[in-house]
Protein backbone atom coordinates (compact mmCIF):
# COMPACT_ATOMS: atom_id res chain seq x y z
CA UNK A 1 0.00 0.00 0.00
CA UNK A 2 1.40 3.41 -0.96
CA UNK A 3 1.78 5.85 1.91
CA UNK A 4 -0.29 9.01 1.60
CA UNK A 5 1.70 12.27 1.59
CA UNK A 6 1.54 14.23 4.84
CA UNK A 7 -0.35 17.49 4.40
CA UNK A 8 0.72 20.75 5.98
CA UNK A 9 -1.96 22.91 7.58
CA UNK A 10 -1.64 25.43 4.72
CA UNK A 11 -2.09 22.66 2.13
CA UNK A 12 -5.08 21.33 4.07
CA UNK A 13 -6.73 24.77 4.07
CA UNK A 14 -6.14 25.21 0.34
CA UNK A 15 -7.62 21.77 -0.34
CA UNK A 16 -10.79 22.75 1.55
CA UNK A 17 -10.97 26.20 -0.05
CA UNK A 18 -10.15 28.07 3.19
CA UNK A 19 -8.08 31.23 3.18
CA UNK A 20 -7.00 31.01 6.82
CA UNK A 21 -7.89 29.54 10.23
CA UNK A 22 -11.57 28.64 10.56
CA UNK A 23 -13.89 27.79 13.42
CA UNK A 24 -15.70 24.47 13.65
CA UNK A 25 -18.78 25.65 11.70
CA UNK A 26 -16.72 27.14 8.86
CA UNK A 27 -14.51 24.05 8.71
CA UNK A 28 -17.53 21.73 8.61
CA UNK A 29 -19.22 23.77 5.86
CA UNK A 30 -16.07 23.78 3.72
CA UNK A 31 -15.55 20.04 4.26
CA UNK A 32 -19.14 19.15 3.30
CA UNK A 33 -18.84 21.13 0.08
CA UNK A 34 -15.55 19.55 -0.98
CA UNK A 35 -15.94 15.94 0.18
CA UNK A 36 -19.21 15.41 -1.72
CA UNK A 37 -17.58 16.36 -5.02
CA UNK A 38 -14.47 14.27 -4.21
CA UNK A 39 -16.33 11.07 -3.23
CA UNK A 40 -15.58 8.18 -5.63
CA UNK A 41 -19.33 7.66 -6.20
CA UNK A 42 -19.64 11.23 -7.54
CA UNK A 43 -19.24 11.60 -11.34
CA UNK A 44 -16.20 13.87 -10.85
CA UNK A 45 -14.99 12.04 -7.74
CA UNK A 46 -11.57 10.58 -7.19
CA UNK A 47 -10.46 8.15 -4.47
CA UNK A 48 -7.11 9.85 -3.84
CA UNK A 49 -8.68 13.31 -3.68
CA UNK A 50 -11.37 11.95 -1.33
CA UNK A 51 -8.74 10.53 1.06
CA UNK A 52 -6.78 13.78 0.97
CA UNK A 53 -9.94 15.77 1.71
CA UNK A 54 -10.75 13.63 4.76
CA UNK A 55 -7.13 13.87 5.94
CA UNK A 56 -7.19 17.67 5.53
CA UNK A 57 -10.40 17.92 7.57
CA UNK A 58 -9.04 15.75 10.38
CA UNK A 59 -5.80 17.72 10.49
CA UNK A 60 -7.57 21.09 10.77
CA UNK A 61 -10.17 19.69 13.16
CA UNK A 62 -7.38 18.57 15.50
CA UNK A 63 -6.10 22.15 15.85
CA UNK A 64 -9.49 23.55 16.95
CA UNK A 65 -9.51 24.67 20.61
CA UNK A 66 -11.04 22.13 22.97
CA UNK A 67 -14.42 22.97 24.45
CA UNK A 68 -14.36 23.78 28.17
CA UNK A 69 -15.56 21.06 30.51
CA UNK A 70 -19.15 21.54 31.70
CA UNK A 71 -19.61 23.01 35.17
CA UNK A 72 -21.73 20.78 37.38
CA UNK A 73 -24.14 22.61 39.69
CA UNK A 74 -25.84 20.77 42.51
CA UNK A 75 -29.56 21.33 42.22
CA UNK A 76 -32.74 19.45 42.87
CA UNK A 77 -34.33 20.85 39.75
CA UNK A 78 -33.35 19.79 36.27
CA UNK A 79 -31.47 22.31 34.22
CA UNK A 80 -33.54 23.18 31.12
CA UNK A 81 -31.87 22.33 27.82
CA UNK A 82 -30.17 25.23 26.04
CA UNK A 83 -32.25 27.10 23.52
CA UNK A 84 -31.88 25.76 20.01
CA UNK A 85 -29.71 28.07 17.99
CA UNK A 86 -30.90 29.29 14.64
CA UNK A 87 -29.14 27.91 11.56
CA UNK A 88 -26.67 30.56 10.37
CA UNK A 89 -27.36 31.99 6.90
CA UNK A 90 -25.41 30.56 3.98
CA UNK A 91 -25.15 31.76 0.38
CA UNK A 92 -25.38 28.65 -1.81
CA UNK A 93 -24.14 28.96 -5.40
CA UNK A 94 -23.91 26.70 -8.43
CA UNK A 95 -20.53 26.50 -10.22
CA UNK A 96 -21.93 28.61 -13.07
CA UNK A 97 -23.01 31.33 -10.62
CA UNK A 98 -19.52 31.30 -9.10
CA UNK A 99 -18.06 31.64 -12.60
CA UNK A 100 -20.15 34.55 -13.83
CA UNK A 101 -21.46 36.14 -10.63
CA UNK A 102 -24.90 37.72 -10.45
CA UNK A 103 -27.81 38.15 -8.07
CA UNK A 104 -28.85 35.16 -5.96
CA UNK A 105 -31.41 34.71 -3.21
CA UNK A 106 -30.98 33.23 0.26
CA UNK A 107 -32.77 33.23 3.61
CA UNK A 108 -31.56 34.98 6.75
CA UNK A 109 -33.52 35.67 9.96
CA UNK A 110 -36.68 34.38 8.31
CA UNK A 111 -36.40 36.80 5.39
CA UNK A 112 -35.76 36.09 1.72
CA UNK A 113 -32.92 38.37 0.62
CA UNK A 114 -31.06 39.06 -2.61
CA UNK A 115 -27.29 39.51 -2.76
CA UNK A 116 -25.00 40.40 -5.65
CA UNK A 117 -22.17 37.87 -5.92
CA UNK A 118 -19.07 38.93 -7.89
CA UNK A 119 -17.46 36.45 -10.31
CA UNK A 120 -14.76 34.20 -8.87
CA UNK A 121 -15.96 33.71 -5.30
CA UNK A 122 -14.81 30.49 -3.64
CA UNK A 123 -16.38 28.22 -1.04
CA UNK A 124 -15.81 29.67 2.46
CA UNK A 125 -15.50 33.23 1.10
CA UNK A 126 -17.60 35.71 3.07
CA UNK A 127 -19.83 38.45 1.71
CA UNK A 128 -21.03 41.51 3.61
CA UNK A 129 -24.72 42.33 3.19
CA UNK A 130 -26.48 45.47 4.37
CA UNK A 131 -29.03 44.78 7.09
CA UNK A 132 -27.48 41.44 8.13
CA UNK A 133 -25.05 41.18 11.02
CA UNK A 134 -21.67 39.73 10.20
CA UNK A 135 -20.32 38.26 6.98
CA UNK A 136 -22.25 35.55 5.13
CA UNK A 137 -20.20 32.47 4.08
CA UNK A 138 -20.42 31.06 0.56
CA UNK A 139 -20.91 27.39 -0.37
CA UNK A 140 -20.58 26.16 -3.99
CA UNK A 141 -22.47 22.93 -4.64
CA UNK A 142 -22.08 20.66 -7.72
CA UNK A 143 -24.63 21.33 -10.48
CA UNK A 144 -24.99 21.15 -14.26
CA UNK A 145 -22.25 18.52 -14.53
CA UNK A 146 -19.69 20.78 -12.81
CA UNK A 147 -18.12 20.67 -9.36
CA UNK A 148 -15.66 23.03 -7.69
CA UNK A 149 -12.64 22.41 -5.49
CA UNK A 150 -10.89 25.59 -4.45
CA UNK A 151 -10.64 27.59 -7.68
CA UNK A 152 -10.62 24.51 -9.97
CA UNK A 153 -13.59 23.15 -11.91
CA UNK A 154 -14.21 19.46 -12.63
CA UNK A 155 -16.39 17.85 -15.31
CA UNK A 156 -16.72 14.67 -17.38
CA UNK A 157 -16.74 14.34 -21.17
CA UNK A 158 -17.61 11.16 -23.16
CA UNK A 159 -15.38 10.16 -26.07
CA UNK A 160 -15.35 7.23 -28.47
CA UNK A 161 -13.40 4.26 -27.14
CA UNK A 162 -11.39 4.09 -30.36
CA UNK A 163 -9.89 7.52 -29.58
CA UNK A 164 -8.52 6.15 -26.32
CA UNK A 165 -6.91 3.40 -28.36
CA UNK A 166 -5.80 5.24 -31.51
CA UNK A 167 -5.42 8.82 -30.26
CA UNK A 168 -6.47 11.90 -32.20
CA UNK A 169 -8.09 15.29 -31.89
CA UNK A 170 -11.17 15.82 -29.73
CA UNK A 171 -13.31 18.87 -28.99
CA UNK A 172 -14.74 19.42 -25.51
CA UNK A 173 -17.78 21.64 -24.96
CA UNK A 174 -17.03 23.77 -21.89
CA UNK A 175 -18.56 26.83 -20.25
CA UNK A 176 -15.95 28.86 -22.18
CA UNK A 177 -16.92 27.31 -25.54
CA UNK A 178 -15.47 24.34 -27.48
CA UNK A 179 -11.90 23.49 -26.47
CA UNK A 180 -9.68 21.27 -28.68
CA UNK A 181 -7.33 18.64 -27.26
CA UNK A 182 -5.07 15.93 -28.67
CA UNK A 183 -4.93 12.38 -27.32
CA UNK A 184 -1.93 10.12 -27.71
CA UNK A 185 -2.53 6.44 -28.64
CA UNK A 186 -3.06 3.69 -26.06
CA UNK A 187 -4.28 5.89 -23.23
CA UNK A 188 -5.56 4.01 -20.18
CA UNK A 189 -8.64 5.17 -18.30
CA UNK A 190 -9.11 7.14 -16.19
CA UNK A 191 -7.74 10.09 -18.20
CA UNK A 192 -8.08 13.64 -16.90
CA UNK A 193 -7.14 16.62 -19.04
CA UNK A 194 -6.14 19.96 -17.53
CA UNK A 195 -7.29 23.11 -19.31
CA UNK A 196 -5.36 25.99 -17.69
CA UNK A 197 -7.19 29.16 -16.73
CA UNK A 198 -10.71 27.81 -17.34
CA UNK A 199 -11.60 27.39 -13.67
CA UNK A 200 -13.02 30.13 -11.49
CA UNK A 201 -11.78 33.55 -12.62
CA UNK A 202 -9.07 35.45 -10.75
CA UNK A 203 -10.30 37.46 -7.77
CA UNK A 204 -8.08 39.91 -5.96
CA UNK A 205 -4.65 38.39 -5.50
CA UNK A 206 -5.94 34.88 -6.12
CA UNK A 207 -5.21 33.55 -9.62
CA UNK A 208 -7.73 31.87 -11.89
CA UNK A 209 -8.26 28.16 -11.46
CA UNK A 210 -8.08 25.37 -14.05
CA UNK A 211 -10.67 23.10 -15.61
CA UNK A 212 -10.08 19.35 -15.21
CA UNK A 213 -11.96 17.14 -17.67
CA UNK A 214 -12.32 13.42 -16.96
CA UNK A 215 -12.67 11.49 -20.23
CA UNK A 216 -15.26 8.70 -20.20
CA UNK A 217 -14.81 6.10 -22.98
CA UNK A 218 -18.08 5.11 -24.65
CA UNK A 219 -19.07 2.88 -27.55
CA UNK A 220 -22.49 4.57 -27.92
CA UNK A 221 -21.27 7.87 -29.38
CA UNK A 222 -22.19 8.79 -32.97
CA UNK A 223 -19.68 8.39 -35.76
CA UNK A 224 -17.65 11.36 -36.99
CA UNK A 225 -20.03 11.88 -39.93
CA UNK A 226 -23.10 11.77 -37.67
CA UNK A 227 -21.44 14.10 -35.20
CA UNK A 228 -20.66 16.60 -37.97
CA UNK A 229 -24.27 16.46 -39.18
CA UNK A 230 -25.55 17.06 -35.64
CA UNK A 231 -23.27 20.07 -35.25
CA UNK A 232 -24.36 21.45 -38.64
CA UNK A 233 -28.04 21.05 -37.75
CA UNK A 234 -27.57 22.64 -34.32
CA UNK A 235 -25.87 25.71 -35.82
CA UNK A 236 -28.00 26.30 -38.91
CA UNK A 237 -31.53 25.35 -37.84
CA UNK A 238 -32.12 28.48 -35.67
CA UNK A 239 -30.93 30.68 -38.57
CA UNK A 240 -33.39 29.05 -40.97
CA UNK A 241 -36.25 29.56 -38.53
CA UNK A 242 -35.27 33.23 -38.11
CA UNK A 243 -35.29 33.67 -41.91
Amino acid sequence: MNAQPVLSKQEARLLLGLRGPADSDELAAAFRAVVKAAHPDHPEGDADRFRQTVAAYRLLQAELPALPAPIRVASRTETPPPARQAVPPLIVLTPMQALSGGTVGFRASGRHLLVHVPPGVRTADRIRLAGVNGLIPVLIRPADGLSVLGADLFMEWPIASRLMRDGGRIEIDTHAGPQPAWLVPDMTAPVRLRLPGLGLPARGKRPAGDLFVKLIPSDDLPSAAEDMLLRFTRVWTPQRMAA
